[in-house]
């Protein structure tokens, strides 16, 4: 069931990573509160699909094709919201996800590079992208996305864990930083979630017993993540800053 949020109606939001899996699904989410949402990615007919969907529905949405591992790129999407909407409220950072297994001794410096440019510098150049709007207005909510590898080790490679790691760290200090000035920025940490690429290339066999592997014994649903999200986009969270919420099924850290 839907969590209705009326304090979102009416505001702007931005989602990184926004034409598959849990960006998507945020951002459809989101626009289903009365939200204008830009969904952001390098795939445009991805992208055009998420928003077709959305004003279908009734809500009100855009696509802007963008790297966000490059700071001109993210500046001209960032140009595209502002032209649009006139601000934006809400900041989902979700793009990333290289967490593929790789075995420490096959890690190529080339390797390491890409998943850190892929998994924390995007999220720093898309904060960096939108931060000044928002200071400007003084208030917002800035969502990153980690991961369960950023939280504990786990089977994912050592470049996506320790990307991750850096994307709570980041969260961390920017809420310190920018918390004076009206804004909240607070970091979701997924575990297993069955999105369409998961589904594509894990087998069922697998699925069961990563499932297993978790307290509440199922995979997690990209709505599970979005709903966090929607939560720590809104006032219901006005008091929560700096903080990871583990969407784990139980598995947790200490």
């Amino acid at each position: 069931m839907l969590s209705s949020y009326a304090d979102l109606s009416g505001k702007s939001a931005v989602v990184t990573g926004g034409s598959r899996g849990i960006g998507a699904r945020t951002a459809r989410m989101l626009a289903a509160q009365g939200v204008r949402v830009c969904v952001i990615g390098r795939d445009k007919n991805a992208l055009d699909d998420v928003v077709a969907e959305i004003s279908a529905a009734g809500g009100t949405a855009i696509g802007a094709v963008a790297d966000v591992t490059s700071a001109a790129e993210l500046a001209a999407a960032r140009d595209q919201v502002e032209t649009e909407f006139g601000r934006v409220d809400i900041l989902a950072a979700f793009a990333g996800g290289m967490g593929y297994p790789t075995p420490i001794s096959e890690l190529t410096e080339q390797f390491w590079r890409r998943v850190l440019d892929s998994d924390l510098t995007s999220v720093f150049l898309t904060v960096q992208a939108f931060l000044p709007g928002l200071l400007a207005q003084g208030s917002g909510s800035i969502i990153t996305m980690a991961s369960a590898a950023g939280r504990q080790p786990s089977q994912a490679n050592l470049a996506y864990g320790v990307a991750n790691a850096g994307v709570v760290m980041l969260t961390r200090h920017l809420a310190t930083e920018v918390g004076p000035r009206g804004i909240r920025v607070n970091a979701l940490a997924p575990s297993s979630i069955l999105t369409e690429k998961v589904a594509a290339n894990m087998p069922e066999a697998v699925q069961q017993q990563v499932a297993a592997a978790h307290p509440l014994r199922r995979l997690g649903l990209p709505e599970d993540v979005a709903e966090a999200a929607l939560f720590l986009a809104s006032d219901a969270s006005s008091y929560l800053s700096g903080i990871t919420i583990d969407v784990a099924g139980g598995r947790i850290t200490n």
